[in-house]
């Protein structure tokens, strides 16, 4: 499968150019952001498949990613934008827990549903941020997110099956991408905000 990265050469913030301070401060930050979002996700998962005890913390863990987000989207968009966001991506993540909750049970009706949802929030989440952003276009933005909902879907299976191996490798590829992800985030905002 190729990567997001592939795919979403249309502009750079790097290229030619030096970052300012505030520019790598945010990149670092949307990249820390990314990085917790996938390692609290996996968390999530294995919480589920596995029954552990934490469940509860590290899914409240998770969802304050949402909110973190929505507090960097607010100092560049503002409140209302930002709790857009945190909306947004808070649905996702809730939606996932479901539709791996829903797989381990075995109830392929509420998974399907689930991941029905799920894509559609990802399509929500793409032409929200294409209104607040012109520097993310469409089609990047749904070959990210899409490849996130596949890899993570990818590992869930993975890790519901006992295939832990197919599960770390599928995380790999998960973290990569999240990183690709955080850089064309802080990129569109560093274009667009002339950071």
């Amino acid at each position: 499968m190729s990567g997001p990265e592939d795919r979403c050469s249309e502009f750079s913030c790097e290229d030619n150019c030096y970052l300012s301070e505030t520019a790598a401060q945010l990149r670092d930050c949307l990249r820390l952001l990314w990085e917790q979002h996938v390692y609290w996700t996996r968390m999530v998962i294995l919480g589920i498949a596995f029954d552990l005890p934490d469940l509860k913390q590290t899914t409240n863990r998770l969802l304050r990613n949402a909110r973190d987000f929505g507090r960097v989207f607010g100092r560049f968009y503002g409140k209302e934008i930002a709790a857009e966001f945190e909306r947004l991506i808070r649905d996702h993540l809730v939606i996932a827990a479901e539709l791996v909750k829903a797989a381990k049970a075995g109830n392929s009706s509420a998974a399907a549903d689930a991941e029905k949802r799920w894509y559609a929030n990802a399509e929500e989440i793409v032409c929200f941020l294409k209104h607040i952003n012109p520097n993310w276009t469409v089609h990047c933005m749904r070959s990210m997110w899409f490849t996130h909902l596949v890899l993570t879907k990818e590992e869930a299976v993975a890790t519901l099956k006992g295939e832990y191996d197919r599960s770390i490798e599928t995380f790999n590829q998960i973290e990569k991408e999240a990183l690709v992800m955080a850089d064309e985030f802080s990129c569109g905002i560093i274009n667009q905000c002339n950071l």
